[in-house]
């Protein structure tokens, strides 16, 4: 029997294939030091920055430092169990978290693992948590209303599908509240909400949980949570996380809002990360970059064209200023990458006017592009007559004798300002608002004494429900008031105020007041 070279070679080559397809190769290193929710790593020659990575006994990192003989990467988890010496293997992939319709109503931690027991989450689709914000040419200008039922927002400080609305303020003065009534009022919008809680109790998280469910908002809500308990590597990825699956619908063509409360913490978390990396500080002990974690995330929310769907991520951050300081480092930060803020007031909120909004410190870059055509006939009103009665009490304090006019004038202001005050967790729909507003800016509020203003409202709403749904339906329909529906909207106005004042036995005054003029 003849041995042939080539038969000899042929069988060496399929050796040294089969050889190559039964190895596992998988590149691994080892643990240096680990603390305090960070590992530093010997031996991941090829990693990359942001990857995920497989410690013992199931926890996850991700890579943040690429050093010369190391690298330096956060415990996703418990990490007390680690050790030096521990092995460490990689993943060969980005950090991600599930994404599509199968997370919503669903609560996730920071790394997309289910947290309210209803069992693992059937995603067939994954989002990096990082992602580089969409290019100008892609994107459209801030032109579609997102409502948040707020009247005070939506009349004087509105927002669009696509913006980025910093809601800012002391503790315990009302900025979730303001987020949660926006995320109620999305219901049957179209609009999915993803709400990211970041460091808060998770007793606080629960009650929140509670609100969205009871009222029916948990069907299009997927709630992203890091408790205070957690590591400070869970508070620092939880708003990419949050980020990264509002981006699926708005890449898919859908309109999303996610709100992260708050940012803050965020910060606050991440600096405490850096620090333990070596990352050296700047400005008030915070690394040099942390105007850059913001506003990679902020960046994030567009509206895209009708090229690539036409779908919107809008964003609304929440901060914490310390004694209303929002000169502070962090706040001047956020307040420079987003387009305009909702300023709470403590004076206000204790006085009793709530939402406690400061109209003054209060702005929307966007403005007017971002209301429908009946608000605007009606807001530019409202806002000459609030502004006049500012000038006029701070004039009133120096004690001097008033004529007829300006008091009517302070009595307009008195009752505008009681007009938008609004219950927690009531957030009206456009059409309502703009009624309300019609009301306070064309007199119907004038002659009504001021603790009446809110009967008055409430009632409005009834009588118009029950009497007049076409009119809503029209306003609702058509987003303008022409001379048509102006004049329907008064008879039916004049009409209830006719049977409002009989109703509670007050005095019908002789004229109705009429809308102001510019003094």
């Amino acid at each position: 029997m003849q041995i042939k070279a080539e038969e000899i070679s042929r069988i060496i080559r399929q050796e040294i294939s089969d050889f190559d397809k039964q190895m596992d190769v998988k590149e691994v290193g080892t643990i240096v030091a680990v603390g305090d929710g960070i590992a530093r790593i010997h031996g991941l020659e090829r990693v990359m920055a942001g990857e995920l990575i497989y410690f013992p006994g199931d926890v996850v990192g991700m890579v943040l430092n690429l050093e010369e003989d190391s690298v330096g990467a956060v415990i996703l988890g418990e990490y007390q169990h680690l050790r030096e010496g521990d092995e460490v293997r990689r993943s060969n992939r980005i950090m991600e978290v599930p994404v599509g319709e199968a997370v919503i109503g669903r609560v996730l931690d920071a790394v997309g693992a289910p947290r309210d027991g209803k069992g693992p989450i059937a995603a067939t689709q994954f989002n990096p948590i990082e992602r580089i914000a969409p290019g100008v040419v892609d994107r459209m200008p801030v032109k579609e209303p997102l409502q948040t039922g707020i009247k005070s927002i939506d009349a004087m400080i509105p927002i669009g599908r696509g913006q980025r609305e910093l809601i800012i303020g002391d503790r315990q003065i009302g900025k979730t509240a303001i987020a949660i009534d926006t995320i109620l009022n999305q219901k049957d919008t179209g609009v999915y909400c993803i709400y990211v809680a970041i460091g808060q109790k998770q007793s606080t998280v629960s009650r929140v949980i509670k609100i969205l469910t009871d009222h029916g908002a948990m069907e299009y809500t997927t709630v992203v949570i890091a408790s205070a308990s957690e590591p400070a590597s869970m508070l620092y990825i939880a708003p990419y996380t949050g980020c990264a699956v509002g981006e699926w619908f708005r890449d898919n063509g859908k309109h999303c809002l996610v709100i992260y409360d708050d940012l803050s913490k965020h910060a606050a978390a991440y600096r405490e990360v850096s620090l333990l990396l070596r990352r050296p500080p700047g400005r008030e002990a915070f690394p040099g970059d942390i105007f850059y974690l913001h506003s990679r995330l902020l960046e994030r929310a567009a509206k895209y064209n009708d090229k690539f769907g036409g779908g919107s991520l809008t964003a609304l951050p929440i901060i914490e200023t310390q004694a209303g300081d929002i000169s502070a480092y962090i706040p001047t930060n956020v307040i420079s990458i987003t387009d305009g803020q909702i300023y709470l007031e403590p004076d206000l909120f204790y006085s009793g006017f709530r939402p406690a909004i400061n109209a003054g410190l209060s702005v929307s870059r966007v403005g007017g592009n971002a209301q429908i055509k009946a608000m605007k006939k009606l807001v530019g009103i409202m806002r000459f007559d609030l502004a006049s009665y500012r000038d006029l009490v701070a004039f009133t304090k120096f004690g001097s004798e008033l004529d007829q006019a300006t008091q009517k004038q302070l009595a307009r202001g008195e009752r505008l300002s009681e007009l938008l005050k609004q219950d927690q967790y009531q957030p009206r729909p456009v059409e309502k608002q703009i009624l309300a507003i019609f009301a306070g800016t064309k007199g119907y509020l004038d002659p009504l004494p001021l603790e009446m203003v809110q009967p008055f409202e409430k009632e409005m709403y009834k009588y118009f429900d029950i009497n007049h749904k076409d009119i809503q339906a029209e306003i609702l329909k058509t987003g303008d008031v022409n001379d048509d529906l102006m004049k329907r909207i008064t008879d039916a106005m004049d009409k209830f105020l006719a049977k409002f004042m009989k109703d509670n036995k007050l005095e019908m005054p002789e004229q109705k007041g009429k809308e102001s003029k510019p003094a």
